[in-house]
Parts: structure tokens; C-alpha cells; sequence
């Protein structure tokens, strides 16, 4: 990682306030595919169109953000440029797949799957630390595995109909890795307002191009579903996300997406009747357990700098 990031990120401990804001976004993000599943009912739109107004209505609240925190863009160098810009490309299609995959499988599916960045994401950071897992870190990720296994394992058994929707949604999580890794590498140079605001700009077009081809509806019968797409997901969810990425090692970072499927599985249960087993929660219980493994008290984390 770039040396600014590593100066707030330590070896062993986390920002609490960081930490925090990392469990919230993950909250708010797993309201997403509740507001693709509106937006297609409601807004009468297809998912990647979905994708397309939650990027282009939070651009501007985002590049406002710069101003109001007075985190300025500023001139960056061509290297951030490019950084910046495949950062929204492969946001772009991460969205556009895993807003297909949330129309074809269940709540509970699209989120897990279309996370399985948790386990990707928590290797790129062991690669760059050069470093091998410690035996509780080594743990952890077997129990969110184990968790994660538990959450899913139903649908291939009990709906085999999901699994077009369930490959959506894991080729989604392999995009959103990599998205993931040019968040990190820029935020180790620019604070998060900044960095959300480029990444956001450059993903609007790609989807809005992407949806054309598919010949989606694109324009709205109701706008309620895709505000609150745009506000809950991309301003409070990726804002939380992308402002503890400079403070919160990969691993946990990685982990803690994997609430978000417990929180769209409650939402399931709640909004579509989607039913939750002994196994489900089960599952939660082993992912709760592999976050608060890796998480430590803040001890020698350096002041955050934004």
C-alpha cells in the first residue's frame, strides 16, 4: 500500500471510529438489492438502469461533499487518474452484473455471493503486507468461509432456478475486488470524499451505455426507490466504506461485508417471506464470530488524517 496508508493502517489494531463506520456502511449496503427489486417494481426500470441512477443521482451530492468537507479533488497525477477511473469501470460492472443477479436469485444469495470479495479482497492485502495470516487470522476467515457456506449452501439444493442469478452475482464480487483494490491504492493518497466523488462520475456513463444495450427501460415511473438507492447505498453506504478503507486493514474490511448478508436476509424474511433456518443464522453467528476475532482495540493506530 502507498506510505500515507500505511501510516493510519496498523498491524494489529483498528480505529474504532473507522470501525464503526465500517459496520454502518455495511448496513446500509445491504439495502440494496430491496431497492433493485423496488426500482424494478415501482420505478418500472431494468436493474443495470437501476445501477445507472444510483451513480448519476449521487454524483452531484458527492462532488458537493468535496466541497462542503473541503477535501478538494484537486490536480492528481496521471497514475491517480487511471487509478480513479478503472476504480469506476469496474464499479460500473460489478453493478451492472450483480443488479441482474439480484432479479434472479434470493435477497440473501445476492448479497453473499456478490460479496465474495470478502475472501478475495482480505488475500490482496496479505500479498501487499508480504505477510502469511497469523493462526487467528488463518481462523477467522475459516469461520466467515464455514459462515459463509452455511448462508448460501439451501439455494442449490432447494432452488436450483437461483443459480444463473447466483453466477451473476459471483462475478459481480470478483469486479468488486477489484474496484475494492483501486479504492485502496487511491485512498492512500486522497481522502474519501474525493476518491468516492472521481470513482462515482466515471461509472455513470459505462452503465447508462450498458443498460441501452440491453435495451432497458431507462427513464423512471417513480423516483422513490432510486433516491433512496442513490442516498443509501452509494452516499452513506460507499462513503462509510470508502472513509474506513484508509483506516481498516483489508482483512477486516473483507470480513465485515459479510454482514450485510445476515442484514438482506433479515430484509427478505420481513419484505418477500424468504425463510430463515437453524442453518442461516447458524451462519451469521460464525461470521459475527470471525469479524470480532481479527478486531482489536485501537492501541497504536496513528491519527487519521481526514
Amino acid at each position: 500500500m502507498h506510505a500515507r496508508a500505511g501510516s493510519r493502517k496498523s498491524i494489529g489494531s483498528e480505529s474504532g471510529v473507522a470501525f464503526a463506520a465500517l459496520i454502518a456502511g455495511n448496513v446500509a449496503l445491504a439495502f440494496g438489492p430491496l431497492f433493485v427489486r423496488l426500482a424494478d417494481t415501482e420505478a418500472q426500470i431494468g436493474p443495470v438502469a437501476a445501477a445507472f441512477w444510483r451513480l448519476a443521482l449521487a454524483a452531484p451530492l458527492l462532488l458537493m461533499m468535496t466541497r462542503v468537507t473541503r477535501q478538494p479533488i484537486g490536480r492528481l497525477a496521471p497514475a491517480m487518474w487511471a487509478t480513479v477511473v478503472l476504480a469506476g469501470i469496474f464499479f460500473a460492472a460489478d453493478l451492472g452484473t450483480w443488479h441482474l443477479g439480484i432479479l434472479k436469485t434470493k435477497l440473501a444469495n445476492a448479497t453473499l455471493i456478490g460479496n465474495c470479495a470478502s475472501l478475495l479482497f482480505p488475500l490482496y492485502g496479505f500479498v501487499v503486507a508480504r505477510a502469511w495470516p497469523t493462526r487467528v487470522q488463518a481462523l477467522a476467515l475459516l469461520l466467515a468461509a464455514v459462515g459463509a457456506g452455511l448462508m448460501m449452501g439451501r439455494s442449490y439444493e432447494l432452488s436450483p432456478q437461483h443459480l444463473v442469478g447466483d453466477l451473476l452475482c459471483l462475478l459481480a464480487g470478483v469486479l468488486y475486488t477489484f474496484y475494492l483494490i483501486a479504492i485502496d491504492r487511491a485512498r492512500g493518497q486522497l481522502q474519501p470524499w474525493p476518491v468516492l466523488a472521481l470513482s462515482t462520475v466515471f461509472g455513470v456513463l459505462p452503465l447508462l451505455l450498458f443498460a441501452w444495450i440491453l435495451g432497458e427501460s431507462i427513464w423512471p415511473a417513480s423516483w422513490g426507490p432510486l433516491i433512496a438507492l442513490a442516498l443509501v447505498s452509494q452516499v452513506i453506504g460507499q462513503g462509510l466504506l470508502v472513509y474506513a478503507m484508509g483506516h481498516v486493514r483489508p482483512l477486516v474490511t473483507g470480513l465485515t461485508f459479510l454482514l450485510q448478508p445476515a442484514v438482506s436476509a433479515a430484509i427478505g424474511w420481513l419484505s418477500y417471506g424468504e425463510t430463515l433456518t437453524a442453518l442461516d443464522w447458524t451462519g451469521a453467528a460464525l461470521i459475527a464470530a470471525a469479524i470480532l476475532a481479527v478486531k482489536r482495540p485501537a492501541t497504536n493506530l496513528a491519527p487519521p488524517a481526514d
